[in-house]
Formats: C-alpha cells, sequence, structure tokens
C-alpha cells in the first residue's frame, strides 16, 4: 500500500548534515604527518563530503517530487474509481427495465462451488483465496421483480413511531412475523443536540505519520476524531434487530431448528449494517466504566462494563425475551498509513431457553482511504455460527475489491450434521439477508430456486436528521438521559462521562479539555489493575479465559446501591492512589 516508506521518514525535513574529521587528524598525526597536508585531506574529504550530499538531496527531492505525482495520480484514480461505480450502478438502472434480463444476468452471475463443498462433511472448514469467486452479482438479483416482491427497500425500526412503510412478509407465519414488534412504545429523541459551537477541522495526516504500525487504542486522538458513544454502547449497536432473536426463540419452540439458526444468522450480519459511513472513533472507556440499556420497547436487557485496560477488554450481557446474549471483545487495532485494520478477538453466545446454544466470533473489519479519497470501511473474512444441535452455518464476508460495483456482500450456507447444505443465505451487510433452501450456490443447478427466495433481515430507515457521525436512529437513542433516568445510573455509567456529554452538545474545546483530563486519570489503571483489580459485575471464567455476567447490577439499580461504584469521571479516590 503507497507509501511503502515509514511516514516519519518520509516527512523528514532535509538538513545538512555536519562531518567530522577530528578522527582524521588524530591519526594522521600519529603517523607524523605535518599540519598543512593534514589540513589539505580535511579539505579533499569536506569537499567530496559536500558533493555526495548534494547528490543526496538532489535524490530527496526527485523523490519528493515523485511521490507528490503520485499522490496526484492516485486522487485521480479514486475520482476515476467512483466515476466507473457510477456509471455501473447507472446501467443497472437502465438494464433494469427488463425482469427477464435481470434474472439471466442472475444465472449468468452464479457460479459453482467445488463437488467436494456439497459431498464432504469438513466442507465448512475449507478456506482459500478461492472462495472469492462464489460471490455471484446480488445487485442484479435483488432488483429482479421476481425478488421485489418480497420486501421493500428497508424495514421499520421496531422503536419509530414516524416510520413509513412496512416490508411485505407474506410468506411468514402471521404470529411469527409479530414477534419482537410487539411491545410497548416509548418515545425517544429523533436527532442529536444542536452544537454549540464551530467545529474544527483536524489534519489526518498529521496526526497518524507518526503513529505507523502502532495500537490504536494506545494512540491519543483529538476528540475530533470520536464520535459521542462509547465501545461499551457500541456493544449494544449489535442488538438493533434483537427481534431477529426473539423468531429464532419462536421458531425453536415450534421446532423450526432450520428457521431458527437462519434467524440467528441474520442477526449475526445485521450488527454491521450500522457500521456504513461510521468513519469517527468511538470513546475508549475508563477502566470499571460501565453503560445500561433498559429498552422495554425491544424486550431487552442490557449490560456492558470494561474489564480490563491492557489489553482493553469490553463484556457485555443481554436478557432477552427466550434467551441470553453475552460476549467479551479484545479489539486489536493497527495503523497502516493508508488504513485501519481491526481484528476482533472474542466469542458471542447465544443461549435460548430451551438450552440450545449458539457461538460465533466476528470478522476483520478495516478502514480504508485515511490519507486520499473518500474513507469507507469494509469487513470482510469468515463467520461461522456453530452449536450444540442439528444445525452449523457458515457466512463469507466478501472483502472490497478496488472496483467493485456490488461491494458489502455476503454468501452463507446452513449444514446439517452430515455435511449436507439445506440451506443457502446471501445479501449484503448494509441493506439485507435473505434465503432460499437448499444449496443453491452452483452454477447451472438450483439457480431456479433462487426465485423461492424469503426476507430474513432488512436495514431499518436512516434518521431524518442526519449526523456527521453517520449515527443510526437507534444510535441517537444510546447516550440519551431521558426524565428520571440519571437518578438511578450508577456514578460508572457512559451516559455521565463529560467529554463524551461535551462532543454531543457541541462543546469541543471543553470534550478536548475533558478527554484530555481522563486520560490522564487512566494512566493509573494499569497499575490499579497489576494491584489486583478486578471488575463489580463480571468474572472471568476459569479455563475458558472469557468474562461472565455474575449477576446483582439490576437488583442493586432497583435499590439505588452504588457504593461499590466509584466516580471514575471525578477525582481519583484516596483509596485507588498509586505512589
Amino acid at each position: 500500500m503507497f507509501p511503502r516508506m515509514s511516514n516519519s521518514e518520509l516527512m523528514a525535513p532535509i538538513d545538512n548534515v555536519a562531518v567530522s574529521t577530528e578522527k582524521l587528524r588524530q591519526r594522521l598525526m600519529q603517523e607524523g604527518v605535518c599540519e598543512s597536508a593534514i589540513q589539505d585531506t580535511e579539505q579533499i574529504m569536506r569537499g567530496e563530503f559536500a558533493a555526495m550530499q548534494n547528490q543526496l538531496l538532489l535524490l530527496k527531492q526527485k523523490q519528493l517530487l515523485l511521490i507528490d505525482t503520485m499522490r496526484q495520480l492516485e486522487t485521480e484514480k479514486v475520482d476515476l474509481e467512483n466515476t466507473v461505480v457510477d456509471e455501473s450502478q447507472n446501467k443497472l438502472i437502465d438494464l433494469g427495465a427488463s425482469s427477464m434480463t435481470r434474472q439471466d444476468k442472475s444465472s449468468e452471475g452464479s457460479v459453482t462451488d467445488t463437488d467436494d463443498d456439497n459431498e464432504r462433511v469438513d466442507a465448512a472448514e475449507e478456506e482459500t483465496d478461492e472462495d472469492d469467486h462464489t460471490f455471484f452479482d446480488t445487485r442484479d438479483f435483488l432488483s429482479s421483480s421476481s425478488f421485489k416482491s418480497n420486501g421493500s427497500e428497508f424495514r421499520p425500526s421496531s422503536f419509530s413511531s414516524d416510520d413509513e412503510g412496512v416490508d411485505s412478509e407474506d410468506d411468514i407465519d402471521p404470529s411469527i412475523k409479530s414477534v419482537g414488534s410487539n411491545f410497548p412504545y416509548i418515545k425517544r429523541r429523533k436527532k442529536l443536540p444542536d452544537p454549540a459551537e464551530k467545529e474544527k477541522g483536524v489534519s489526518l495526516w498529521s496526526m497518524i505519520k507518526d503513529n505507523i504500525g502502532k495500537d490504536l487504542t494506545k494512540v491519543c486522538l483529538p476528540v475530533y476524531f470520536n464520535e459521542p458513544l462509547s465501545s461499551l454502547q457500541k456493544c449494544f449497536e449489535d442488538l438493533e434487530y434483537s427481534y431477529l432473536l426473539d423468531r429464532a426463540y419462536e421458531w425453536g419452540k415450534r421446532g423450526n431448528s432450520l428457521m431458527r439458526i437462519l434467524n440467528v444468522a441474520a442477526f449475526a450480519v445485521s450488527g454491521y449494517s450500522s457500521t456504513e459511513g461510521r468513519i469517527c472513533k468511538p470513546f475508549n472507556p475508563l477502566l470499571g466504566e460501565t453503560y445500561e440499556a433498559d429498552f422495554p420497547d425491544k424486550g431487552v436487557r442490557f449490560f456492558s462494563e470494561k474489564v480490563s485496560h491492557h489489553p482493553m477488554i469490553v463484556a457485555c450481557h443481554c436478557q432477552g425475551t427466550g434467551w441470553k446474549f453475552w460476549g467479551d471483545s479484545n479489539l486489536k487495532s493497527k495503523f497502516w498509513g493508508r488504513s485501519i485494520q481491526l481484528d476482533p478477538v472474542g466469542v458471542l453466545t447465544l443461549e435460548f431457553e430451551d438450552g440450545e446454544v449458539l457461538q460465533w466470533t466476528k470478522v476483520t473489519t478495516s478502514i480504508y482511504n485515511l490519507i486520499l479519497g473518500k474513507l469507507y470501511c469494509d469487513h470482510y473474512g469468515t463467520m461461522r455460527i456453530e452449536g450444540d444441535r442439528e444445525y452449523s452455518c457458515k457466512l463469507k464476508f466478501k472483502e472490497q475489491s478496488i472496483i467493485d460495483r456490488n461491494p458489502h456482500q455476503v454468501h452463507g450456507i446452513v449444514q446439517d450434521r452430515n455435511g449436507k447444505t439445506v440451506a443457502t443465505l446471501f445479501g449484503k451487510w448494509d441493506e439485507s439477508m435473505h434465503y432460499a433452501n437448499g444449496d443453491c450456490s452452483g452454477k447451472g443447478k438450483g439457480n431456479d430456486s433462487l426465485s423461492q427466495t424469503h426476507l430474513l433481515w432488512k436495514r431499518s430507515k436512516p434518521p431524518k436528521d442526519p449526523t456527521r457521525y453517520n449515527l443510526t436512529r437507534f444510535a441517537i437513542t444510546l447516550n440519551e438521559l431521558t426524565p428520571g433516568l440519571k437518578e438511578k445510573l450508577p456514578p460508572t455509567d457512559s451516559r455521565l462521562r463529560p467529554d463524551q456529554r461535551y462532543l454531543e452538545n457541541g462543546e469541543y474545546e471543553m470534550a478536548n479539555s475533558e478527554k484530555l483530563r481522563l486520560e490522564q486519570r487512566q494512566r493509573q489503571a494499569r497499575k490499579m489493575q497489576e494491584r489486583g483489580w478486578k471488575p463489580r459485575w463480571f468474572t472471568k471464567d476459569k479455563g475458558s479465559d472469557t468474562y461472565r455476567y455474575i449477576g446483582g447490577y439490576w437488583e442493586a439499580r432497583e435499590q439505588g446501591k452504588w457504593d461499590s461504584c466509584p466516580d471514575i469521571f471525578g477525582q481519583i479516590p484516596s483509596d485507588h492512589l498509586i505512589d
């Protein structure tokens, strides 16, 4: 990825280098050389070195000119790519007049998995770069008239009363369709507060040029690069479409294990939809910081806590209707000059009331074009959903290519214990997921079944009042202090974090000041952890090295007993001071 060399070296100033002849003089004097000869020798040496330095400076200037030219060419390349993508999308719209044409395109775009993938039990374990060719053009298929009869562009949010239009899910049992949407309505805010100050821009290049290869969590960035949410609240964003888990529970109760895992797979993909256009970094929580989300309008109670500072680990637990969801995440991140790579470490666990347990891990996320071009994020890799019952699922997130008219594709299969593919999933992580019964991944076989696809999930509508942070309707509500809530929260809750609150209110100078103060305070965290600090609401399982919720938070909330929760956003308690 350009530039290949270190940015600190690339941007180093061009200074004249002084050379010393002292050692040469001493050596010549030991040999008895006269002073005039020594001075002549020193002059010759300085002259040769000066000529060499001039050549090096000339090469340096040529290098900088070349790099500048390459940057200009890259900018033009990015513009050309955007033009090609736009023209490709326009062609698709023009060609969309005929449904037959679209269906032919879908058939031509379908390709074949190897026969071994259909016959061998361990097919799901094979991962090669050749898997990329199994992605047919989802956009062509999703634009077909036969598909459009199964759903509209967005699914209305389960807690927004002003959404217009309802997805057509005529093929779903009405009793299932109502699951996850029959909770009481609670009025929540639709927009962030208007900013109190005008925001000042910051040069991203100047910030990252000296941080190539470093862990992102250890790099101090100004508040300009943050969004007004913490990593604890971002965990809850993954549960925006929790109605899918409600449906999965209901399908399982009715004895349909296949529909259960299909809905779980759609839920696992839906958590990525809110990341589209989200290029700002969430606040790194303080050690012991917590976040609660009591959302009766979604039928869930969620709680998360930062349980470790180095490595930075966030643990969460959520109770829904007939299911429990928990996990911990250690996010490893690095700058790579023009991109940031985020590798999640940790297992997510879903347990249903009937005892079935499903587990999976997240895929890699990268943010590109930090230096030139439009910033964008991509998710790629393989996600496996493994359970203790009949079915398992493999989802492949396709990595976006340089010029990709149809990015964000996700394809997957559901297999039984014998390795037989019983269902195929396809869609886009920022739009929707669908399924068809049987193996529909092969070219020339099974394509007819693609016309019998069914909608599993569609992304909710964007907010009417978009923010600079591109927050979803759901994300806008996460940091809201509803009437009477502040008095019930512990002093460790993310909503009470001052720098985050200042940023949300558009008070950027105060946000920066508070962020610096809290980061200085947080430097005590590692020493506190080394002295035996333990999380209040989670404990590490022996042997598994994962964190589990120990209970007691909601009971303490009912009683208003927060004696064990320090004021982590204020001054350092005297019993926590480190010498």
